[in-house]
């Protein structure tokens, strides 16, 4: 079997529809796998009155740590997968396989819900988590958020808009985010109202004591890259240390969390790592 980095390695920085079809391509095989091996636990479980605020869990067991993964997909797309489709669904899987409560969010969507509402549908996802975990088998007391892309966005956003989240949550994995260390691209302003840096989420994620993970991937774009060292250096400056972190070498921007619960397990293992050692 072909290593599927050499694949992604001459796929070089680019996005776009007909990368991410030959990325789910790569590991369609592994994730179907995955898929079979566990069942959904619970499905659409709805943490707010839209039609998106919906929820799946994955996992067996009780007083698990959960850890709940919010989707990317530029602002615009994107959902939680489904038995037809394992894209996202794969992170829940994985969690369960990890020994974890695994949950995969939906969040409203732009343009029709611009800034801040992907933020705040985290929130309202980690408040229901904490009302309603333990009955599924869940830990409350021990939850961690994972985004990646427009998700880890949203999750930087809501602590920015969420003073209390350090005591919500016991730690967040940001993985090829957009924290304000670049100039917002003109694809953003599909989600912020603006071209206004001051709404980024900089300022929250430099500055809480929070514990972080932070990764980026070799052949994600240069501003991705960017972000990441600029949130890495100001953490070093801030607090006298830098974060826990990752660079998936191998990966892109789509294959960063796509690959979670294949046989490329370094991004799992620190994952794990990260949830297990948190205290």
């Amino acid at each position: 079997m072909t290593d599927p980095r050499t694949a992604i390695a001459a796929m070089g920085t680019s996005l776009g529809p007909d990368v991410l079809t030959a990325c789910r391509d790569l590991f369609d095989a592994e994730q179907r796998d995955l898929q079979a091996r566990v069942p959904l636990r619970a499905r659409d479980c709805a943490y707010g009155p839209h039609e998106r605020h919906r929820l799946d869990l994955y996992g067996a067991g009780e007083g698990l740590p959960v850890v709940l993964f919010v989707h990317g997909g530029g602002f615009v797309m994107g959902d939680k997968g489904s038995e037809a489709s394992w894209a996202n669904a794969a992170v829940g899987r994985w969690a369960a396989e990890a020994g974890f409560l695994g949950a995969v969010m939906n969040y409203r969507l732009a343009p029709d819900h611009g800034w801040p509402a992907g933020s705040e549908d985290v929130g309202a996802a980690v408040d229901w988590l904490r009302a309603n975990a333990a009955r599924h088998g869940g830990d409350p007391q021990r939850i961690f958020v994972v985004g990646t892309s427009a998700g880890a966005v949203h999750l930087a956003g809501w602590m920015r808009l969420d003073p209390q989240h350090g005591e919500k949550v016991r730690g967040a994995v940001l993985l090829s985010g957009l924290y304000g260390y670049t100039p917002l691209d003109p694809k953003d302003l599909r989600y912020y109202p603006a071209d206004d840096a001051a709404m980024m989420p900089r300022e929250a994620v430099a500055a809480t004591s929070l514990p972080l993970l932070l990764a980026c991937a070799q052949f994600d774009p240069p501003r991705f890259q960017a972000e990441f060292l600029g949130l890495m250096q100001e953490r070093l400056e801030r607090h006298g240390t830098a974060p826990r972190a990752h660079v998936a070498s191998g990966h892109n921007h789509y294959t960063m969390a796509m690959h979670l619960g294949t046989s490329d397990q370094r991004l799992a293992h620190e994952i794990a790592d990260f949830v297990r050692a948190a205290r």
